[in-house]
């Protein structure tokens, strides 16, 4: 069995590094690092994304859109209704 790297998978490596540092275990340090990265705000280009793209996004996360935007009645609407409507908000 051929064993990976310690640190490979890190999403932020400048934490991970940082924490090594400071004596910090290696998976602790991973464990860190990989969860900071998620909560990290969302980059510009995700924002523009959920706002230009519905039409690839499947009606259940219309649908999860659609009730962040306040839209009344998104539960009986269909996926081309949905994105009509998200546009429209």
């Amino acid at each position: 069995m051929v064993q990976k790297k310690a640190g490979t998978g890190v999403k932020d490596k400048a934490l991970y590094k940082r924490l090594r540092s400071l004596g910090v275990s290696t998976k602790e340090s991973a464990r860190v690092a990989n969860s900071s990265a998620k909560t990290s705000p969302k980059k510009t280009s995700q924002h523009s994304r959920s706002i230009h793209s519905y039409a690839d996004l499947k009606a259940p996360e219309l649908r999860r859109e659609a009730k962040k935007a306040g839209i009344k009645g998104r539960s009986t609407m269909n996926k081309k209704q949905l994105v009509e409507a998200l546009r429209a908000s």
